[in-house]
């Protein structure tokens, strides 16, 4: 194994011991459960010991240190999921549209994902992964195709006090959805009544049925503003941005990302084209890019984010013996890995409360800052394995 592949397991498996075994710290439950445990209730956040590259003892307390400081919030017209600059500032006034896209192989290319602020990569079941993609700066002319909501989507609407639109859901996840705080107002889908305009088809040769719906932002606002549900959100916690790179001390140069999912049909590829400052995506080895534009799908940010994984009791479909949905606990905390810049940096994610987005601190505790710009979270289990076989070229087999 290369050198450079140990240091890197080393830390890694470090960073899951120490979320998972250090007491006074938040973490995922390991108890296969078929209902969500709560997020735990703000508190005052514990700094964590940086992760050794060697095979030292972990300690089993965490040091006593400071609470970690709040990321300053930004100016008008600065959109808090990206760092930028908005054309349009009246944008960050409403709310977030956050909407379920496929990523089977035959919907590609969707439509809508390169003018995303952030997109959640997860896996569905039998091995195949969806998208969450999150507008709130700019919208397209559509997004899709729509597909079926997942576990996964009671969280990432809370984080960012988005509305929620989807098409279709196994009978165990529509309860949850009909269950939680996002319902009625926030979620938006053909399973509860809401049609055209805000969702529409888009008939393509050869393409099944199913694959054919597509979501009107514009629309959708219009959804969210009937239902008083579009409002700026409050942001309780903030990621950190800066254009200059993070003077820490856990990285290392990166070149290429590859998150083997399924390798035949939804291997995630990522790779630095340094003349651009972006990543290009390439998907089960082919070019992924966004019909709307023509363009290869390109992201400032590429997160790997470790996650505990559960399968629920909740019975998703029936095909090679069933499929039971999976639980991604984004909640507590976790290990990180971010990309950017040509760059890859350790730490740590934490979500401390149901309204909290995702941030990311180093081991010291000090922020992580993304590159202004759109950023991609792969979701991948705790157990997630890595190698480097190549300098800079990083392999992760969930």
């Amino acid at each position: 194994m290369h050198k450079r592949t140990t240091r890197i397991l080393f830390s890694l498996v470090s960073l899951v011991l120490l979320v998972t075994g250090c007491s006074g710290t938040e973490s995922p439950t390991a108890t296969v459960t078929p209902t969500r445990t709560p997020p735990p209730a703000p508190t005052e956040i514990i700094v964590l010991p940086t992760a050794t590259p060697t095979a030292t003892p972990i300690p089993t307390e965490p040091p006593t240190a400071e609470p970690v400081m709040e990321v300053t919030p930004y100016p008008p017209g600065v959109n808090p999921l990206t760092g930028l600059e908005v054309a349009d500032p009246d944008m960050l006034n409403h709310s977030p549209l956050a909407i379920k896209i496929s990523n089977s192989a035959e919907v590609r290319p969707q439509a809508g994902l390169n003018s995303a602020d952030l997109v959640f990569e997860h896996y569905a079941e039998g091995g195949i992964t969806r998208f969450t993609a999150v507008f709130y700066g700019t919208y397209p002319e559509r997004v899709g195709s729509v597909r079926s909501g997942r576990l996964i989507d009671l969280e990432i609407p809370a984080m960012y006090g988005a509305t929620f639109s989807y098409s279709g859901s196994s009978a165990g996840v529509k309860e949850r959805y009909r269950t939680s705080d996002l319902f009625p107002e926030r979620i938006f889908s053909p399973d509860f009544g809401v049609g055209e305009p805000y969702f529409y088809r888009v008939p393509r040769e050869g393409l099944a049925f199913e694959h054919t719906l597509f979501a009107s932002p514009t629309d959708l606002r219009a959804l969210a503003i009937e239902r008083g549900v579009d409002q700026k959100p409050a942001f309780p916690k903030l990621m950190a941005f800066s254009e200059a790179l993070p003077a820490l001390k856990d990285v290392v140069d990166a070149t290429k990302i590859n998150i083997d999912y399924r390798a035949a049909v939804c291997r995630a590829q990522w790779d630095y084209d340094a003349a651009l400052g972006k990543w290009r995506r390439t998907t089960a080895g082919a070019v992924h890019s966004d019909i709307l534009t023509g363009e290869q799908v390109a992201v400032s940010n590429v997160v790997v984010v470790f996650a505990n994984h559960l399968e629920t009791d909740i019975l998703e479909d029936t095909w090679g013996g069933g499929h039971m949905s999976i639980e991604i606990q984004v909640w507590g905390q976790g290990p990180v890995l971010i990309f950017r810049d040509g760059k890859m940096y350790q730490g740590y994610w934490q979500r401390a409360a149901r309204d909290h987005m995702l941030t990311f601190i180093d081991g010291e505790g000090n922020f992580i800052p993304l590159k202004p710009g759109n950023t991609w979270f792969q979701m991948v289990l705790l157990e997630t394995e890595s190698d480097e076989p190549q300098p800079g070229e990083f392999y992760f087999i969930p």
